[in-house]
């Protein structure tokens, strides 16, 4: 079993870092591969897209958390990451429909999001048992002490590893123009981030809601079905083109049978 020192204020440190490191790696990614998609996107949807961006995202953040705490032996109002970006996606995908816009928005997003999650994650960590985002007891060798004496599972590292194996595949998708990664790495996002969370859920104290499922498993079915119906959606419409899309940026190749 590993002792880890924890504080409760280390949430609040990894949560600046969280956000900090996240806008700077948007503007990065901006500069480098999502300048034109970014701005072809944003003439498209108009302000009110982050109007409705943040109107879903606040409400959907806190009631997701809080459905999901209140229901614990000692219930607390709170906040979660998958119940903003669902929010996030509602909101967005309402706007969209009665504006008339088609397909992905999202791809400025992915980077700040995907980093965010690996640092706040490790806020969640190092700041202990108060932060309720802990996992199951344990004997595995990899147990960590939170501070209780006893071994738990490190759900929180296992969650960040996840996301960090992402970012580090999306990265690559964008150094090579895959369309996957360009057109449609915010479908691509969804789904891998509720899959690898469904899976974490298990490790979890959280109070079940259907059978073996909490809240969060049900969620993130949510998450992977979007991903996947939406990334289908968008790979059939750029099939039914010419057979190819032209991807943008300064050295502009046609994209071919991408899957």
């Amino acid at each position: 079993m590993i002792h880890v020192p924890t504080a409760p204020w280390a949430h609040i440190v990894f949560d600046l870092l969280a956000w900090g490191g996240g806008a700077a790696l948007s503007v990065r990614l901006y500069r480098w591969r999502l300048r034109e998609i970014a701005d072809h996107v944003a003439r498209k949807v108009g302000p009110g897209y982050f109007v409705a961006l943040v109107l879903g995202a606040a409400p959907g953040a806190w009631l997701a958390g809080s459905m999901n705490t209140l229901r614990e032996h000692a219930p607390v109002l709170s906040h979660s990451v998958a119940g903003a970006l669902i929010g996030a996606i509602v909101g967005v995908e309402i706007y969209k429909r009665l504006r008339g816009v088609t397909g992905s928005t999202g791809g400025v997003f992915v980077g700040s999001f995907t980093l965010g999650v690996v640092i706040g994650r490790l806020g969640c960590f190092f700041a202990g048992l108060s932060d309720d985002t802990y996992g199951v007891p344990t004997r595995l060798p990899w147990a960590v002490d939170l501070g209780d004496g006893i071994g738990r599972h490190p759900v929180q590292l296992y969650e960040s590893l996840s996301m960090f194996a992402f970012l580090a595949l999306y990265l690559v998708g964008l150094e090579r123009r895959r369309a996957w990664a360009l057109r449609r790495g915010f479908y691509v996002m969804c789904a891998w981030y509720g899959v690898q969370r469904f899976a974490w859920e298990f490790f979890k104290p959280y109070p079940r809601l259907v059978g073996p499922f909490n809240l969060f498993h049900l969620l993130c079915l949510g998450l992977i079905a979007y991903g996947w119906l939406y990334y289908r959606a968008d790979l059939l419409t750029e099939r039914s083109k010419n057979g190819a899309v032209s991807v943008p940026g300064s050295d502009d190749e046609p994209v071919r049978g991408v899957p």
